[in-house]
């Protein structure tokens, strides 16, 4: 067995300071990283959920509810689906309407989809806060006027409701059947608003989505018959550039917590390492007199202080973890929504990113706690050994 190891083994800092200090710091540090990948994950899912990762609209299109009409199965739709990390493409109707219950009155955008059977026969599911307003829920009937050449008027029954992503007054979703709307609107089945691409949950960063629109604009310039309707694509990071700068300014939030919580984490142990030089000057002393260089010497009290570390971010890793498990469940830590755009603190667990802050984390403290191991050169064995 190692020398240094052996003895290293059989000393212990005295006091929980040290653990405690650790603990709690990578306790703030995991939980920190999971709130952010969390608020990423339930972001960038509610956009794509929303409006598509990327959208293919009409190049004439002045607004979405009054854009001019693109095929549904355009002639290069088998190469928008080879389209790297794209995992559905779905054919929607925008219009802009009125919607009135009692003296309430609202503008509201709505959205035709096929993917929801429930909605069929002039069905909507509207946005909870949108039926806070109106003082209305499901079962409900919702009139909603819209206004074109003519004003035409519907019926629609609520037949749900649904938490927003972005629900503030200004954006407020309705979301009703893709063959009512297209009748609304007096077009064919094989005419839609917009074709929106969804990619796979893992292939939805900043420049993945990027890349997705880039390459189904070129597909939908280069391959389109001459009597297709020429379409732009649109990347949700364009449509929506201030949730991703907002989730860049939480991810920047997260790496100032990290760099501060290893900082405080490190000069704890700086304090509690010092603690136990001090008090092992006699043992210092004895293994130097004993021809122990002060690498190896070194090296045992930074062996203590590797094991102090480990214990307190396994513990601190822990404790996180249930947390985020509790909170994932429950729900407990409630957030307005108008600000945050959820209705709760999310949490994501991702293992690459949590191993990442920790072995980060464990890197830098244990290179910080190479200044007081330089103190055992200034130790005189002569001294020491006669005190002891």
């Amino acid at each position: 067995m190692d020398v240094s190891s052996f003895i290293a083994k059989r000393i212990s800092f005295k006091g929980n300071l040290a653990t405690v200090s650790i603990t709690v710091s990578f306790l703030v540090m995991i939980i920190a990283v999971a709130i952010s990948s969390g608020f990423r994950h339930e972001i960038r899912d509610g956009i794509s959920s929303l409006s598509g990762d990327v959208q293919l609209t009409s190049s004439d299109m002045n607004w979405i509810g009054e854009s001019s009409p693109i095929g549904r199965t355009p002639s290069y739709l088998g190469m928008l689906e080879e389209i790297e990390g794209v995992q559905s493409i779905e054919p929607v109707v925008y219009r802009a309407g009125i919607v009135k219950s009692g003296d309430n009155i609202h503008g509201v955008l709505f959205k035709g989809v096929e993917t929801d059977t429930t909605l069929s026969g002039l069905g909507a599911s509207v946005p909870e806060q949108l039926a806070s307003m109106l003082g209305m829920s499901a079962g409900d009937e919702l009139l909603a006027y819209f206004v074109g050449d003519k004003v035409k008027v519907r019926k629609f029954h609520i037949v749900s409701t649904y938490p927003g992503l972005m629900d503030s007054e200004e954006n407020l979703v309705i979301y009703a059947s893709l063959g009512d709307m297209q009748r609304l609107n007096g077009w064919d089945g094989e005419s839609v608003s917009a074709l929106e691409l969804r990619l796979e949950p893992g292939a939805r960063s900043v420049r993945e989505i990027e890349d997705a629109a880039a390459e189904a604009g070129s597909i939908a310039l280069l391959y389109a018959s001459e009597e297709e309707p020429s379409v732009v694509a649109a990347s949700s990071v364009s449509r929506y550039p201030q949730l991703f700068d907002w989730l860049n300014l939480i991810d920047f939030n997260v790496m100032f917590i990290l760099l501060l919580m290893t900082v405080v984490a490190g000069f704890n142990m700086i304090s509690g390492l010092l603690i136990i030089l001090f008090e092992n000057i006699p043992v210092i002393g004895i293994l130097k007199s004993l021809g122990m260089r002060d690498r190896s010497i070194a090296k045992i009290f930074l062996s203590a202080s590797s094991s102090l570390v480990l214990k307190g971010m396994c513990i601190g890793n822990l404790l996180a973890l249930v947390f985020c498990l509790v909170q994932d469940r429950t729900h407990f830590l409630k957030l307005d929504p108008q600000n945050y755009f959820v209705s709760h603190v999310p949490v994501h667990v991702d293992l690459l990113p949590i191993l990442a802050a920790d072995f980060a984390a464990y890197a830098v403290i244990m290179l910080l706690l190479f200044i007081p191991s330089f103190f055992i050169s200034g130790v005189d064995p002569a001294k020491t050994v006669r005190v002891g």
